[in-house]
């Protein structure tokens, strides 16, 4: 408590010392809720998926990320559990932002990117790397940003994409926005269902227990009351029935229901160079398992949070500084966990500077403490230097965190109140090529992880139980290009990823579990007056299921082609056809063992912009 109060005198002398800077500091910027994200990243990679591919994107985020970053994920079927593998990491080192807060679960760690429907959003990035500093427990491998904004003096617009595809698969997504001189207003409704029942290719099986039903609304609303005083509101709840599909070997009779919600009130207050910023925000997630779901017998568990966060920026010349104080209290209770609650307290502070048109970097320092363990204090130094006009090299390396979930610490039936928090090491080093109409990239890291958490089998009793066992390192290479042409005026975009990803466990040399040594992307889009027609690959290179690499599943090969056509552009009224093929080579793949991905499929869809 000392060092807390110690942090909050060092917060008020800068208050006294700098309050008479002149620089102004505009509307757009505090606006977003995320802004760390665009202002302490010097040197870090971050891919930006933008509005406009986002209402494209069939089903649920895992499809935007699968096709548009290096990120892999481990899907146990189409539509089912999904988890993402950040550079060789897990799901639970990978922290899913909303809105400029962590909102991984409490009880697990991880977040189903299955249960985000990317349509609702209008920017998502994809930052790579460790970023603890900022974001808290989970941002290990890298953090995945969630952005709704909010748009002053803007008239109103909607958009509503209406789909129906192959399997009875059917879809509705809908969004407005609305702005003035003084409020901003925006609201987006999602639903995404289907039957499900694809064949597994090269048997006599379906998909037999696969139906989903996933639906989302997300409100937002800002209030500009005085020149320097903006008060916004952001919510977002999901309501999730799915049944859970089986296997080759293991039919399946499950189904598991799940609502979260998300309500965060942010006060914001910007004069001269000076921007504060006060956000209050209640979690609540709640998950019912049903073994039979023929039966009435159910699993549940539920986890509340309140948080609190304080936020006081101040740009000074050419540097900003920044230094954070966060607050949580969670509860936690269900069927296999006793009522439990954790408090964090956690002080950040954050430096930025541009110290010529060449040279920026910046510090990160950040410490919590926690009422059920001891968390490390974590760092991060980041750095850009741009030697020439079209090339850019990066570097930053940073000390990194995951704490203990609830299921880790509290399981009834093993959890493990002795663990550890999980630690990491990395450092990246990038190199950045910009000319008109290309963009090369290529970024390569090393990472070292202690005290990774587990659950491992008991030899006496065979009850699972976490303990921490596990060093691992993990290196590799990321890199992509892009191109931007005009062939007789019609333009042409075509971009390429690859990652090379090595991720070792250190007790036995072997590769971790579903984690691709190599994973491709590519993408190439033409536009031919009203047309547009629209190629996605992907290449997954053979995953090990096994810790003795002795089982695999095998590389796959899978490409999707769109096509589109502008049926009307009147009175600020755009009306957009698309037909989509997925998997047009018929692939027959599998994400997970003995799991099978959908055989060819379409979907045909109407987009309104008016």
């Amino acid at each position: 408590m000392k060092r807390i109060v110690v942090f909050f005198l060092f917060i008020i002398g800068i208050n006294l010392s700098f309050s008479q800077q002149d620089s102004i500091l505009k509307l757009d910027e505090v606006v977003v809720s995320d802004s760390r994200l665009l202002q302490f990243s010097n040197g870090i990679k971050i891919t930006t998926i933008t509005d406009s591919t986002l209402q494209r994107v069939p089903g649920g985020l895992t499809n935007a990320l699968r096709y548009n970053s290096s990120v892999y994920f481990k899907e146990n079927g189409y539509g089912m559990v999904s988890s993402p593998s950040f550079r060789g990491t897990g799901a639970s080192q990978t922290a899913v932002i909303w809105n400029g807060i962590n909102v991984n679960s409490q009880l697990n760690g991880q977040t189903d990117f299955n249960t985000i429907l990317p349509q609702s959003y209008d920017k998502i990035s994809i930052r790579s790397g460790g970023g603890s500093t900022q974001y808290g427990t989970g941002a290990v491998g890298g953090s995945i940003h969630l952005e709704n904004s909010l748009n002053f003096t803007q008239p109103w617009t909607n958009v509503l994409n209406l789909g129906y595809g192959s399997f009875g698969t059917k879809n509705f997504n809908y969004k407005s926005k609305y702005g003035t001189d003084k409020t901003a207003f925006s609201v987006g409704i999602g639903h995404i269902s289907s039957e499900n029942d694809y064949k597994y290719l090269g048997t006599d099986k379906r998909n037999e227990n696969g139906a989903f039903n996933n639906n989302t609304i997300d409100l937002g609303f800002g209030l500009l009351f005085s020149t320097t005083n903006l008060l916004k509101l952001q919510h977002s709840t999901f309501i999730g029935d799915r049944d859970f599909s089986g296997t080759l070997t293991a039919p399946s009779n499950s189904n598991y229901k799940n609502y979260n919600s998300k309500s965060l009130l942010e006060w914001v207050n910007y004069k001269s160079n000076k921007v504060q910023r006060t956000k209050l925000a209640y979690l609540y997630e709640r998950y019912k398992y049903f073994a039979n779901k023929d039966s009435d017998s159910f699993t549940t568990s539920n986890a509340k949070t309140m948080l609190f966060n304080y936020d006081l920026k101040y740009s000074i010349n050419n540097m900003l500084l920044n230094g954070l104080v966060d607050y949580n209290n969670v509860r936690g209770e269900g069927s296999s966990i006793a009522s439990v609650t954790r408090n964090l307290v956690a002080t950040t502070f954050l430096f930025s500077h541009t110290a010529s048109k060449k040279l920026s970097y910046g510090v990160n320092l950040r410490k919590d403490w926690v009422t059920d363990y001891n968390s490390p204090f974590v760092y991060a130094l980041d750095g850009k230097y741009q030697l020439t006009k079209n090339y850019a090299i990066t570097l930053n390396t940073s000390k990194n965190f995951r704490i203990p979930t609830f299921n880790d610490l509290y399981w009834e039936t093993g959890g493990n109140k002795d663990l550890k928090p999980e630690t990491s090491h990395q450092v990246e080093f990038g190199q950045i090529f910009n000319k008109k109409g290309l963009k090369a990239e290529l970024y390569s890291y090393y990472t070292t992880n202690k005290d990774l958490i587990q659950w491992r089998p008991s030899s006496v009793s065979g009850v699972w139980s976490p303990i921490n066992v596990k060093s691992v390192y993990q290196y590799g290479v990321e890199s992509s290009l892009a191109v931007h042409k005009k062939i007789k005026e019609n333009p042409i975009v075509a971009t390429i990823t690859y990652a090379y990803t090595k991720a070792i466990d250190k007790e036995s040399g072997n590769q971790l579990m579903y984690v691709p040594l190599h994973k491709a992307t590519g993408s190439l889009v033409y536009h031919y007056g009203k047309y547009k027609i629209g190629l996605q690959t992907l290449y997954n290179g053979l995953v090990f299921t096994t810790t003795d690499e002795s089982q695999e599943v095998d590389a796959y090969f899978i490409g999707n082609v769109t096509l589109e056509y502008d049926v009307l552009n009147f009175l600020n009224t755009d009306v957009i056809l698309a037909l989509s093929v997925n998997n047009i080579l018929n692939t027959n793949y599998q994400n997970v063992a003995f799991r099978p991905m959908p055989n060819r499929n379409f979907k045909l869809q109407l987009n309104f912009k008016f």
